[in-house]
């Protein structure tokens, strides 16, 4: 019996988590070509499909429509946040898992440089693309936000804490992210978001005292006055202090 017929049968490309990522962006950059070629609308389904050289049945495994060609993983990539989100210790400070899960986000763009310059190329030209863009950047910041609230529920105005948290972060991820696509993929985006992260927790720190506790201040004075007089005068200062 030959090796061919005894050897185990290779599997399908889109078998394997490898494969369908290949698969995936296979069909993100063929129809980022022809859309470059010939324009957004005259491109159909069936071109896309060809130029990838696969057919009209495994395009729609992957997407549902042509717009969505154009950000493949995303609605995965949620799906991961919201894992991440949910799995996390509650002994972390929210804004410091919020921030890392920032940076996996961020991750999604960085590992597909290729699918991610030509889409912000095409956005620019699209407007129902760059509606479609702005959307998905408001489903994370909505996940965030819900994270939070269970986070901060509880505390005094934790809701809106919650909601300028989520902002707050996903602004900054967006900024690091437009930046990397002007230089053409050259900028150190982690180390550009993880700078801006910790500018927004230092912001917010200064804001919001790490989730409502009293801080307490303990001073120690050499006095010949009585205890009685010292008591005295330390209420008289706190009286005199801003609400």
């Amino acid at each position: 019996m030959s090796q061919a017929a005894t050897s185990e049968p290779r599997p399908r490309a889109g078998r394997t988590p490898h494969g369908r990522r290949r698969v995936r962006s296979a069909l993100a950059l063929a129809a980022m070509d022809l859309f470059a070629a010939q324009g957004f609308e005259a491109t159909t389904v069936d071109q896309i499909a060809d130029a990838a050289g696969v057919g009209r049945r495994t395009f729609f495994r992957y997407f549902r429509s042509k717009e969505d060609v154009v950000f493949p993983g995303h609605d995965e990539q949620l799906a991961e946040v919201v894992e991440l989100l949910e799995s996390a210790d509650d002994a972390e400070q929210p804004l410091v898992v919020v921030s890392r899960t920032a940076e996996m986000v961020l991750d999604m763009y960085l590992t597909e440089p290729e699918v991610s310059l030509r889409r912000f190329a095409l956005t620019r030209q699209v407007p129902s693309l760059r509606d479609k863009e702005i959307a998905s950047i408001d489903r994370y910041q909505r996940v965030f936000a819900r994270y939070l609230r269970a986070r901060f529920a509880g505390e005094d105005n934790g809701d809106l804490r919650a909601a300028v948290v989520a902002a707050a972060i996903v602004a900054v991820h967006n900024h690091v992210l437009r930046e990397w696509l002007k230089s053409g993929g050259e900028l150190d985006a982690r180390a550009a978001l993880r700078a801006g992260t910790r500018l927004v927790q230092e912001a917010l720190s200064s804001t919001w005292d790490g989730g409502g506790e009293e801080q307490v201040v303990v001073g120690v004075v050499k006095t010949k006055a009585s205890p009685d007089a010292v008591l005295d005068q330390l209420q008289n200062a706190l009286r005199s202090l801003p609400r």
